[in-house]
């Protein structure tokens, strides 16, 4: 028998997800969407949970957990609402490079003073080298980054990271989806590096933790997108009995449903060989860009549908549907979006003096 629970201990931490989520962040979606920010109560309450210490090392007072904890209570606060999920992390995605290029000493002086600050870091996938790096100093400009006032930008690229701290302007964008972690166009002009740090093989191992961040916000966000439009459908009525019990939509809604398992069980497999090791290195970058590509190509086909199943409803703001198609949107345009995700999870081996290399980088922008 195939068994697809979690475990006790596991479960538990999705227990306690979900119980935040239900209570901290559901009630204020839309208000946390308009001040562009959650309040300073659900960011005490987040704290409180030790939920955004998870992947951080013992040695840090972390809880030292690996990607499938994280990205089950990433699914939890993004089927609440993935704007704020992005506001409540201190580090979101920016963490990875931090913890596999720089280890447990760029964690305590770069991460570690962000939860003191209320403060957040952002990260930016930069393989074509469009941000200038010269002499220790950085310029060019990032046309959107889920943040109105980043306090650390994280920049990764193929053979490496850098960190800045200082210089970073931002000028505030008003944003389409995820307006709850804010948006913003980043600039930096002659910037000084705070970190640098090279190696490919943990730069793509970091990118590919990355994807599966952005993944597990996706699976959430379509989860509670199909939820939604099913129970409007069983309560809506039209000749006499619901809208779900015509053959049409109840067909369409079955889809929406095989979508987020597939996309979820694409999910927890990636994470699960990654945080194991299981296979090469290659093939579990290649299992991380795969469920990014499924969780991105599927949120295009659940939430436009959810949005459907409502009929015009579905485009008013009375309806939280609007909203999730909208962040499902932009979450797919994050980390060079699906056409350098095609690429990574479609790279193959080749043997050059007997030793295994990648056909390409760790991705294209």
């Amino acid at each position: 028998m195939i068994d697809f629970s979690l475990g006790d201990d596991l479960e538990l931490i999705q227990e306690t997800a979900l119980r935040f989520a239900t209570d901290q962040l559901v009630p204020h979606d839309r208000t946390f969407e308009a001040d562009r920010g959650v309040s300073r109560q659900a960011w005490e309450a987040y704290a409180e949970t030790g939920l955004a210490l998870l992947e951080l090392p013992e040695e840090l007072d972390g809880a030292g957990l690996g990607a499938l904890a994280r990205v089950v209570v990433l699914e939890e606060l993004a089927a609440a609402d993935a704007g704020a999920a992005l506001a409540l992390d201190p580090f979101g995605p920016a963490l990875y490079p931090l913890l596999e290029l720089g280890g447990v000493e760029a964690l305590r002086t770069l991460a570690l003073p962000l939860l003191e600050k209320s403060a957040r870091a952002v990260l930016a996938w930069d393989p074509d080298a469009a941000l200038r790096v010269e002499g220790g100093r950085v310029s060019g400009v990032l046309p959107w980054v889920p943040a109105d006032q980043p306090e650390l930008l994280v920049v990764l690229r193929r053979e490496g990271a850098f960190a800045v701290q200082e210089g970073l302007h931002c000028e505030v964008l008003r944003g389409a989806g995820l307006r709850a972690a804010g948006a913003g166009e980043l600039h930096l002009d002659a910037a000084p590096l705070c970190g640098s740090w090279d190696g490919e093989v943990p730069a793509a191992r970091a990118l590919a933790r990355a994807r599966l961040y952005v993944t597990a916000l996706l699976v959430g966000v379509m989860r509670r997108s199909a939820d939604f439009s099913r129970q409007y459908a069983l309560e809506r009525q039209a000749f006499g009995r619901p809208i779900a019990h015509h053959q049409a939509l109840a067909f369409l809604i079955a889809d929406l449903a095989t979508a987020v398992e597939g996309s979820r069980c694409l999910l927890w497999e990636a994470a699960w060989r990654l945080e194991r090791g299981e296979g090469e290195s290659v093939d579990q970058m290649e299992t991380c860009a795969s469920a990014f590509i499924e969780a991105i190509e599927q949120s295009g086909f659940v939430t436009p549908n959810a949005v459907q199943i409502l009929g015009g409803h579905g485009f008013m703001q009375d309806y939280p549907v609007e909203k999730w198609m909208r962040e499902a949107r932009a979450l797919g345009l994050l980390l060079g979006g699906v056409d350098a995700a095609r690429e990574e999870a479609g790279r193959r081996l080749r043997l050059t003096d007997g030793q295994v290399e990648l056909t390409s980088g760790a991705g294209s922008g």
